[in-house]
């Protein structure tokens, strides 16, 4: 498979350093976004936490927030942004920081020990580049929170984690309005794919 063969190849190309579970999941995901684009994140991350302990499940968002908080909080700042670009960087960057702390705390609340960040390499070198990763990544968010959301055991966390979304689509569409980019890439719905279905295509993807 070449990268012309992917709908999203900026997400194949993302790399993600770490042991955890968690880095190994988010690794999984961004890859089904590469091969099959955000509408198959959800079933992917889904699938993934069927038998899982919240703990589990929130240290993956936890993951995913400490990718979005170093790509807007770091990578924002080494490419050059400028204007709307640059207060949306940095408006999204400190929003991230607080989803980073807030699902830190809450699963210390829960005797569980927060997973420690990887590392992070972005695949973009000026604003147009990180915008177009910005929209895809926002919205590899919002597909990995609505397929983890379902496995939390806790109604009280899972009203958290719906608070959270709620931002990353936010994110998301505020991006697309400034690249001129589909609002709602996948229409009214987005269409659900099995794991088995995922991993044929974006298993090879996966960064071990």
């Amino acid at each position: 498979m070449t990268s012309t063969d992917l709908p999203a190849p900026e997400l194949e190309a993302v790399e993600v350093h770490g042991i955890s579970r968690a880095s190994f999941i988010l690794r999984g995901a961004l890859a089904a976004g590469a091969a099959y684009g955000a509408g198959a994140i959800a079933p992917f991350v889904s699938e993934a936490f069927a038998a899982s302990s919240d703990i589990d499940i929130l240290n993956f968002a936890l993951t995913l927030e400490y990718l979005e908080a170093d790509f807007y909080n770091v990578k924002g700042k080494s490419v050059g942004l400028g204007g709307k670009a640059k207060s949306l960087a940095a408006e999204f960057g400190d929003e991230e920081a607080q989803h980073v702390a807030a699902l830190g705390k809450a699963i210390s609340a829960l005797g569980g020990k927060p997973v420690k960040a990887p590392t992070f390499a972005f695949p973009v070198s000026n604003e147009a580049s990180f915008l177009k990763l910005a929209y895809l990544l926002e919205n590899t968010g919002v597909g990995a929170y609505n397929g983890a959301g379902p496995a939390l055991q806790d109604k009280m966390l899972l009203a958290a984690a719906g608070s959270i979304v709620q931002v990353e689509a936010r994110h998301a569409a505020a991006i697309a309005l400034l690249t001129n980019k589909a609002i709602t890439p996948n229409g009214a719905f987005d269409k659900p794919l099995s794991m088995k279905q995922v991993l044929a295509k974006a298993g090879p993807l996966i960064k071990k």
